[in-house]
């Protein structure tokens, strides 16, 4: 009698501890499921669960620790630029296959996947705008189209977006991204190193400001050279800025290499970054530097009006 009360005190124990493990696993996969639906964001660097919205309120950056979270090229320029004044440049270039090169799979079609997966052409988009009604010509890489490498097309783009700001006499600010040359497109990727920078020497020769704004990452053959040739290069906090990889520089060297390396904060203070801004100040801040460096430009009949007056002097 005692043994039937005590196992069906057991069995009640036991179908008490498996309800309440059900329990909780239903309320966590309840908690994942509004995670993936887009209402909750957690954060990769403290852990902390934030509504999106009010993420996104703070241009996705962790309202806890201050943690950037990568944004697509589309929100950083709702983000950077104003409203109803964007207007893109070169959208018809699309990237080729003149290589016709296959690693896993057929360049081609990893270019046609990828276009699909994620609604671009390829990982930059190039345009002219205003910052704080000031205009400007901008470039915004996007890590999401094959780690924003620079391929034909990025160059191509990037070109003629530097050649039109020379000509209209705008600043030039890219937002960089990337993980260096695409080598799908081999030598070709490593000559719109060279294209880019005679651009920018041009828009230099003529005393504009161009100042890239280096996020997380920014490596390889953007690093080494469009993304340092700034009058002003700014980056965001915590951005992974190099060249090579970092295991390749320790298996180079055989030396263990700092926490910090290859952070904006140490290339601050050796002086290969000018300023750290956070996202949620650098509208703001761009348009400050571009108001400060900006020629200011007299009005012709600011001009006609000034000869008139020293003709007049001169005759009295």
């Amino acid at each position: 009698m005692a043994n039937n009360e005590e196992s069906r005190g057991l069995k009640s124990l036991f179908d008490w501890f498996a309800n309440r493990r059900k329990s909780g696993s239903t309320s966590l996969e309840r908690q994942e499921r509004e995670i993936a639906d887009g209402l909750w964001h957690k954060c990769s660097k403290c852990g902390v669960l934030a509504y999106t919205k009010d993420l996104k309120a703070n241009q996705m950056v962790c309202i806890e620790c201050g943690h950037h979270n990568r944004v697509d090229s589309d929100e950083r320029i709702r983000q950077l630029i104003d409203n109803n004044t964007w207007k893109p440049l070169d959208e018809h270039l699309r990237p080729t296959d003149p290589l016709e090169f296959r690693d896993r799979k057929l360049y081609s079609d990893r270019l046609r996947e990828t276009q699909d997966k994620i609604g671009l052409i390829d990982a930059v988009h190039t345009g002219l705008g205003q910052i704080n009604s000031l205009p400007i010509a901008l470039g915004v890489m996007d890590f999401r189209f094959m780690g924003g490498s620079m391929g034909s097309v990025v160059g191509e783009r990037l070109t003629r977006m530097i050649e039109q700001a020379t000509q209209r006499r705008y600043p030039v600010v890219i937002v960089c991204t990337s993980g260096g040359a695409r080598m799908q497109e081999g030598m070709l990727s490593l000559m719109q190193m060279a294209k880019i920078s005679a651009a920018l020497q041009r828009h230099k020769d003529a005393r504009l400001l161009y100042i890239p704004v280096l996020t997380n990452p920014t490596t390889g053959g953007v690093t080494a050279s469009f993304a340092m040739l700034g009058d002003i290069i700014l980056a965001e906090p915590k951005a992974t800025i190099g060249f090579a990889g970092r295991r390749v520089i320790e298996q180079t060297l055989r030396e263990k290499l700092p926490e910090n390396f290859q952070t904006a904060e140490d290339l601050l203070l050796h002086g290969f970054v000018d300023d750290i801004v956070p996202r949620t100040q650098l509208k703001n801040t761009l348009a400050q530097l571009i108001a400060l460096h900006q020629p200011v430009l007299t009005p012709p009949h600011m001009v006609l009006w000034e000869t008139m007056s020293l003709t007049s002097t001169a005759a009295e």
